[in-house]
């Protein structure tokens, strides 16, 4: 998936809960076929939330027999992305060589460093029969002196992943340590990112030792500080605070940060770099044809004019 600049709505900050330092309502595009996207990271008041420098939620979308998604072959430097599945199937095929059927519950990270290209399509079963589709996409901003680190690919099945259940809760620990369980999976800087579904009366704390906090409601309705969020919400909190979510009825959320980057981040299509000589480098080398290539693809998608 792919971004390009755009204005960005100022919204409107929370009224009542002093660790709360925005509510961000993602705008939504559709990118065709009836595949919409929530957008809630770059904003126009928050650039990154820990290293997350771009939030995606994509769906709920139902593709009929003979339709998918196809991402053709596109490049990216200077960050990692993550997709996360809660329905649907995404086959992933990179420039490294590395093909992998992304499932629900999976974690997957695909580290760009100095360049990869990759596509994002369904596969071919799914495609025949047809499947509803519904998931979230991040990048992570690569910190100083790991921008240009080699590309790679990170595949954990959901059942490898460390999962923590109590009364009315379980928590799927993606990346990074939450609820007392850490993740296998290696970064390059620390960050977390775990899935939360609770039912209603629990409450759960969001953990004030990461330097930067969020909550991105997927479904549901929750309470913080006598405030209600529904679903579709991306919540920032200020460091140190003890923050305790109260869920009011069945929600799925995402608790994701991590440690702030030494400084912001250039952004244009696909790439992140601190530099924008190096983003200018990354637009003429796709232009060109010097990224390598993905194994057993034809198409690709053109620099955009």
């Amino acid at each position: 998936m792919s971004w390009l600049p755009s204005s960005d709505p100022v919204l409107g900050d929370p009224q009542s809960c002093d660790a709360l330092e925005l509510v961000i309502v993602p705008r939504t595009r559709d990118l065709g076929d009836g595949f919409e996207v929530r957008r809630a990271l770059p904003h126009g008041r928050r650039q990154m939330v820990g290293p997350f420098i771009f939030f995606d939620h994509f769906g709920p979308v139902q593709f009929i027999a003979g339709k998918g998604m196809d991402v053709r072959p596109h490049p990216h430097i200077g960050l990692a992305t993550v997709t996360y599945l809660f329905d649907g199937s995404i086959m992933h095929r990179d420039s490294e060589g590395n093909i992998q059927e992304i499932q629900p519950g999976a974690m997957n990270l695909m580290t760009a460093g100095r360049g990869i290209a990759h596509s994002e399509r369904t596969p071919d079963v799914l495609r025949r029969d047809g499947q509803k589709m519904l998931g979230l996409q991040s990048w992570i901003a690569l910190p100083a002196g790991s921008e240009e680190i080699a590309p790679s690919f990170q595949h954990y099945s959901a059942e490898s992943l460390p999962v923590v259940s109590d009364r009315g809760f379980t928590a799927r620990i993606i990346a990074g340590s939450a609820f007392g369980a850490t993740s296998p999976v290696t970064m390059v800087s620390p960050w977390f990112y775990t899935e939360v579904t609770a039912q209603a009366g629990v409450s759960l704390p969001l953990d004030p030792d990461h330097e930067e906090r969020a909550i991105y409601v997927v479904d549901g309705e929750i309470e913080i500080a006598g405030e209600r969020y529904e679903q579709a919400r991306l919540l920032i909190f200020r460091p140190g605070d003890r923050i305790t979510v109260k869920v009011l009825k069945p929600t799925r959320m995402m608790f994701l940060g991590g440690d702030a980057l030494e400084g912001p981040r250039h952004i244009w299509w696909n790439f992140v770099s601190s530099s924008q000589e190096r983003i200018e480098q990354a637009k003429q080398d796709w232009k060109s044809g010097r990224f390598a290539h993905v194994p057993n693809e034809h198409e690709f998608i053109p620099l955009p004019e």
